[in-house]
């Protein structure tokens, strides 16, 4: 393949289309479920309170915290994600641009989602570990040994953590965030084989449709990933004490420890904890993050005059 038409892949106002369609899906979405998001990262991160179901949990938090507390934290995950989103769709669909000649197949957009996922991964993870910390201040939590942040925006959460903590602090969960890219890896693998197989001959897919294959793909790796997913959490929040030791290896015991305590203190399911509530948010997040997806874009494709079929 010629310079040129990489370059076109990178640098194409198709791309750029698909990139802010992903980031306003995920925002919009995410805005609508993002009440079940607090339900869920309580559950994964504060070990002393009991795992009941998500209604019941979001119940206990607005009584004892406020019903804006369901809120709390929302603009800069909604900025987090925005920018995860923009940096994924926008990898995902250059790949698909310079590596798809003529039609896509599973094995490559498996991997065309572990490269976009893993670049998301390293250039978002400060932000995701911010706010991680804003959306858990102020909480009330079960387990009396977290102690309380006092951050006052995102700039300032990121400056505290740097001059306390030190900057590689902005990057923990790393290594079960690069582990995790098989999640969105997987969900646009199924996504794009399921909306693939529903568009054969040129049959127009409904929104209807879109929705259920964004929540099947994403409930398929969401199950598959949830201990990791966990761990990193708990990571991100910057409570847990390691044993200072630093690297790879060091990263790496952190998450075999995590997940084995979790096991002892609470049995196997205990990795599973909240995940009711994590599959209620991200599967109707994903389902809807899709259809508004893929909506902009057929709109914006039939503006610009570039005949796109919604199975593109």
């Amino acid at each position: 393949m010629s310079d040129s038409s990489s370059s076109v892949g990178l640098l194409s106002y198709e791309t750029l289309v698909h990139a802010v369609a992903g980031a306003i899906g995920s925002v919009t979405a995410m805005s609508v479920f993002y009440p079940l998001d607090t339900a869920r990262i309580r559950l994964q991160v504060d070990e002393s309170r009991k795992a009941m179901s998500t209604p019941i949990i979001l119940a206990e938090i607005a009584k004892e915290e406020g019903i804006l507390s369901l809120y709390r934290g929302w603009f800069p995950v909604i900025s987090s994600l925005c920018c995860s989103n923009f940096v994924y769709f926008y990898t995902f669909n250059t790949l698909k641009k310079v590596m798809v000649s003529d039609r896509s197949r599973p094995g490559k957009d498996l991997l065309m989602g572990f490269i976009s996922g893993a670049v998301n991964v390293l250039l978002t993870t400060p932000m995701w570990v911010v706010n991680t910390r804003l959306k858990l201040q102020g909480a009330k939590f079960r387990n009396e040994d977290f102690h309380q942040t006092h951050y006052k925006g995102i700039f300032d959460a990121f400056s505290q953590i740097i001059a306390s903590e030190g900057v590689g602090t902005l990057w923990n969960g790393t290594l079960p965030s690069l582990v995790l890219v098989f999640n969105p890896a997987v969900q646009f693998m199924f996504y794009e084989a399921m909306k693939r197989k529903a568009g054969r001959g040129d049959r127009k897919i409904s929104s209807l449709e879109i929705f259920l294959i964004g929540a099947i793909a994403k409930a398929i790796a969401t199950s598959a990933t949830y201990p990791l997913q966990t761990v990193q959490a708990i990571l991100r929040f910057g409570q847990y004490k390691s044993d200072g030791k630093g690297g790879l290896l060091g990263s790496l015991r952190n998450v075999v420890y995590l997940l084995m305590d979790r096991i002892k203190r609470h049995g196997l399911l205990g990795l599973y904890k909240g995940l009711e509530a994590k599959l209620l948010q991200t599967v109707l997040t994903a389902a809807l993050m899709f259809v508004v997806y893929e909506k902009i874009t057929a709109a914006t494709f039939r503006l610009m005059g570039i005949q796109k079929k919604l199975q593109h």
